[in-house]
């Protein structure tokens, strides 16, 4: 399951449209200079040379389009997903028709990428909502183009060199991006002063587009800095383990999964996230046991939950929030006092270890003469493989022989709890967890 969704899944969606913009792009410019006079036949049809240097053109200009489309995909946007399903057939067409060695990758990478995005049809489901500035931004920026072009046309004869809508529109553009080539200028006192309302306008639009475009990324960097993640680096999460809370095993256990799996660490402190974040782990700052935290979290789409904090109540509070969520994530916990193993595990946890009644295990059975324990220990952190696995498995139970028989004695209902101690298996929940 985790191997087919890193291929096919939203991810894989987003990395392959990237791909594709990138190579229609390079692609697009090796064959930009391709000379117009050379014809090329294309399955037995002449095609003239010129179609080349268009869908060159054009290719490049497509490749750019897919990669704002990679980042809509980022974002789970439903017009993303919409445009990359029509510009992926364009890319081939144009692949098809450049003929060059890197048109073939292209096409066989448009094909790959349109079947990929096709069936995660749900996971882009969010809507684009675009704020009031931004709205007013792209409003001010078209109507500042209008402007110029329309008043340029219509003042061509006080101008150089504008005598069709195009060249109009070159001005205002080439104006408004303060680019300035010199070729077309006004040769009259009416065209130099609406020349100044051309250059003020769109000059003014494209700074307050360029401002609405950059704040956003300034405040993820504000986010990260101060441990919050930011919506676009959530939305994306995908397959990953949902660490939720801080304790004392905290950071062993992000030691041992980073090299692993993605991780996202919930942890209610600023101050502790923005340690976390510095150190390179990803950290939402948030309340741990808070259904709308673990929604953020992608917990419905996690493939494992990890609960250690150094309070059982609070754990046990999260768990029943995530498996409220998810029933079917696995859901580990760490238990502090080892009467609550049983709690967790009727809180919805699937496993259950109390670090602390191991440890005493193994540390009684060192005082009293016992050899063995230092070297389990090594042999099951440094245990590679299912086969090493199962014999420090098998170790263990050599090492606690009362494990398995209070398993069989407390386990008949087929739900037993390994607390991790080697000292008993499932207590019955009348006892409270406590042996007689």
């Amino acid at each position: 399951m985790a191997l087919s969704r890193d291929w096919i899944g939203a991810r894989a969606s987003v990395v392959l449209t990237l791909l594709v913009g990138v190579l229609s792009v390079v692609t697009g410019i090796a064959n930009i200079g391709v000379g117009s006079g050379a014809d090329f036949q294309l399955l037995g049809v002449a095609v003239p040379g010129v179609v080349r240097q268009i869908t060159a053109f054009t290719g490049t200009l497509t490749g750019f389009v897919l990669l704002l489309s990679a980042y809509g995909l980022q974002r789970r946007l439903r017009a993303a997903w919409y445009s990359t399903l029509v510009l992926f057939p364009v890319t081939a067409a144009q692949g098809v028709l450049q003929s060059s060695q890197l048109s073939f990758p292209l096409i066989a990478l448009s094909g790959l990428a349109l079947v990929v995005v096709g069936i995660n049809t749900r996971s882009f489901d969010r809507e684009l909502s675009l704020t009031t500035a931004q709205i007013a931004s792209l409003a001010a920026l078209g109507g500042a183009q209008a402007y110029g072009t329309a008043g340029a046309f219509a003042l061509r004869e006080e101008f150089r060199d504008v005598s069709t809508l195009l060249d109009a529109f070159y001005f205002s553009l080439v104006t408004g991006s303060t680019v300035g080539y010199g070729d077309i200028t006004p040769i009259s006192a009416v065209g130099k002063l609406f020349a100044l309302s051309v250059l003020l306008v769109t000059v003014s639009s494209f700074a307050v587009v360029l401002g609405v475009v950059f704040t956003p990324l300034i405040e993820a960097r504000l986010s990260k800095a101060l441990g919050y993640m930011t919506e676009e680096q959530l939305e994306i999460l995908e397959n990953h383990v949902l660490v939720l809370g801080f304790g004392d095993l905290t950071e062993p256990i992000l030691e041992e999964l980073t090299d692993k799996a993605d991780v996202l660490v919930v942890v209610p402190d600023e101050e502790r996230a923005r340690r976390l974040s510095e150190r390179g782990y990803t950290v939402l700052t948030d309340d741990p046991s808070d259904e709308e935290a673990q929604y953020r979290g992608k917990v419905e789409v996690a493939q494992a939950v990890v609960a250690a904090t150094n309070n059982d109540a609070e754990d046990a509070l999260t768990i029943l929030t995530a498996r409220q969520l998810n029933p079917g994530v696995t859901i580990v916990a760490a238990a502090t006092q080892r009467e609550n193993v049983n709690k967790l595990k009727r809180a919805g946890a699937d496993t259950v270890i109390s670090p602390a009644a191991l440890g005493a295990h193994f540390l009684a059975e060192s005082a009293l003469g016992g050899r063995s324990a230092e070297t389990l220990e090594h042999r099951l952190l440094h245990a590679e493989g299912d086969d090493e696995m199962e014999a420090v498995a098998e170790a263990v139970d050599e090492a606690s022989p009362d494990a398995s028989a209070a398993e069989t004695a407390g386990g008949s209902d087929g739900d037993s709890v390994d607390d991790g101690s080697g000292l008993g298996g499932d207590e019955s929940p009348g006892d409270d967890g406590r042996k007689a």
